[in-house]
């Protein structure tokens, strides 16, 4: 069986990770013949290119396959896409991600790809965004779906939002869970060394937030509450972990709110290095506007560390209410302040929620369970 991956390019983040583990993890299945095809990766959020490089013949780079609306580059993206499509003759072809979702899928249709698979890493449309790109993005969608054969989506929340769409049945869809290695979450320490490479003393309480520094991450959110958090708990750090085009005006809002002291930027951290800092952490915050199903989540929780996380796409159902975590309504600065406030005031609430979901994560989101689970999805997509 030929399976071929589709991603408009590989910077370190979720759905990338997502996508790089199926890849690496279906190769060693001894009935499979997988390849990725990705659009370049550059800027401040990082690459995960390497990975899969030195891999041999898996990875194809369409230079132009790129994440902005460019109609000449769309054009020659998708034409490259059918010319290495038609060469390579998948039974099925897997894509990811907005630009390659759409172009990837009208290439497969075109080459007469047998079986069409889309991940839904997260929502292409919704309120988070205007008018006009949110009607143009459900379009496409709708557009694309038509010769979709199957969907998979991370969360049930995603499945809710693209049926209420009108895309698909239900029977199109399939939660596959986003996993990972659990073992480096699992095992995370509080360590004393790692706190003091940081400027972070032993009686700091840590309030970590793992995302990409670009819009729609809820920085801004998490800065307008700091202030409240800090006179209630002076001695609260957050850490801020990624990086991205927004980095120097998070930085320059911090010092106007005289709360720089607070606020630790570590910049772009390989993901090998994420684990040693969620286990310094006391609790992490999530606060994005557009999500599937953050693996910052589960990541926390695998450490044992509880989460405050908006109530947004399909954050809850890992940060179960009072169970995990807490969950706040989006933009709600007064329940954002007071969750992250008990918590850091409680470290036998943090401890019992922690505890409930690493419990939790153990079972659903190892990455054995997402190869296998996607293995045993193309298998009955073929046979039907």
């Amino acid at each position: 069986m030929r399976v071929t991956h589709v991603i408009t390019r590989l910077i370190v983040g979720g759905a990338q990770e997502n996508t790089i583990a199926s890849v690496l993890g279906l190769r060693a299945k001894q009935d499979l013949d997988v390849k990725l095809i990705s659009g370049p990766t550059a800027g401040p959020e990082g690459s995960l290119e390497p990975l899969v490089a030195r891999v041999s013949n898996l990875l194809t780079i369409v230079p132009a396959l790129v994440r902005p609306l460019q109609p000449r580059n769309d054009w020659l993206a998708y034409r490259k896409l059918f010319e290495i499509l038609r060469l390579q003759q998948p039974d099925i072809v897997h894509t990811h991600s907005g630009k390659a979702g759409f172009l990837g899928r009208l290439a497969a249709r075109r080459a007469r790809v047998p079986v069409i698979v889309h991940s839904i890493h997260g929502p292409s449309f919704g309120k988070f965004q205007g008018r006009l790109p949110n009607t143009c993005y459900r379009i496409a969608e709708r557009i694309a779906g038509r010769f979709t054969t199957h969907f998979i989506t991370v969360a049930h929340a995603m499945t809710r939002q693209y049926l209420a769409a009108g895309i698909g049945q239900a029977d199109d869809y399939t939660r596959i869970l986003s996993g990972f290695p659990l073992e480096p979450f699992l095992s995370a320490e509080n360590n004393p060394q790692v706190r003091a490479r940081w400027g972070i003393a032993s009686d700091d309480i840590v309030v970590g937030k793992i995302a990409r520094l670009f819009k729609l991450k809820g920085h801004d959110d998490l800065f307008a509450a700091a202030g409240e958090i800090v006179r209630a708990c002076p001695r609260v750090k957050f850490l801020l972990v990624g990086d991205g085009e927004w980095r120097g005006r998070f930085e320059a809002q911090v010092h106007q709110l005289g709360l720089a002291k607070h606020f630790i930027f570590t910049g772009l951290v390989p993901p090998e290095e994420v684990p040693s800092l969620v286990g310094i952490m006391d609790l992490l915050a999530h606060l994005s506007l557009r999500e599937g199903l953050p693996r910052s989540l589960p990541q926390a929780l695998a450490a044992g560390r509880p989460v405050v996380a908006y109530d947004c796409d399909g954050a809850g159902e890992v940060c179960l209410e009072n169970e995990t975590g807490f969950l706040a309504p989006p933009g709600d600065r007064n329940s954002l302040v007071t969750r992250v406030v008990q918590l850091a005031k409680d470290p036998a609430l943090r401890a019992r929620l922690g505890q409930r979901g690493q419990t939790l994560v153990k079972g659903l989101f190892s990455v054995e369970k997402l190869v296998d689970d996607q293995y045993a999805l193309y298998r009955r997509l073929m046979a039907r």
